[in-house]
């Protein structure tokens, strides 16, 4: 079908500043919990949406975008050496589940996702900070990654339900 390739393109560039918009309006909301470095997550909801309609690579274009301009945007350098590493690792363990899990537990792969994000942030502050020590925070973070995984889960699965019924409609 003629014009493909600019339909995909035009896609992975509206995720791409969809997830980009949500990563810098979230990066401005204060702190719900006192401890560093946990939050929704707004963005791997286009992230999952984009694994599931775009693909596999699409999506890992998508995030690369995201992660990279977040960081120049929000201007935070460190922070981006974390943001990729969890980033990048989550978006493999969710494109490896999206092959074998169906669009109706996009939740449970989001889920997923969020508890790998949070390990390879913690890998890089292990990587960064030359001690294990920061370890002790893992009990909060996979307490925060199943709760943040399944409320961004649940918003991708809903939203990438209205955009299927929607696509199909034009």
């Amino acid at each position: 079908m003629p014009g493909r390739g600019i339909r995909k393109l035009t896609a992975m560039s509206i995720l791409s500043a969809a997830a980009l918009i949500l990563f810098v309006v979230e990066s401005q909301i204060p702190p719900v919990v006192a401890l560093p470095g946990i939050k929704l997550g707004l963005a791997n909801i286009v992230t999952l949406i984009a694994v599931y309609y775009l693909g596999r690579k699409e999506a890992g274009a998508v995030l690369l975008v995201r992660v990279l301009l977040g960081g120049i945007f929000t201007g935070q350098a460190l922070a981006l050496l974390y943001s990729a590493t969890g980033a990048v690792l989550c978006w493999a363990a969710m494109s490896l589940l999206s092959v074998f899990v169906p669009v109706i537990q996009m939740w449970a792969v989001s889920i997923v996702g969020a508890i790998v994000h949070n390990l390879g942030q913690l890998t890089a502050a292990m990587l960064v900070m030359r001690t294990a020590s920061v370890l002790w925070y893992a009990p909060a973070l996979m307490i925060a990654a199943i709760l943040s995984g399944a409320f961004t889960g649940i918003a991708a699965q809903f939203t990438f339900k209205a955009l299927s019924r929607n696509i199909r409609e034009k």
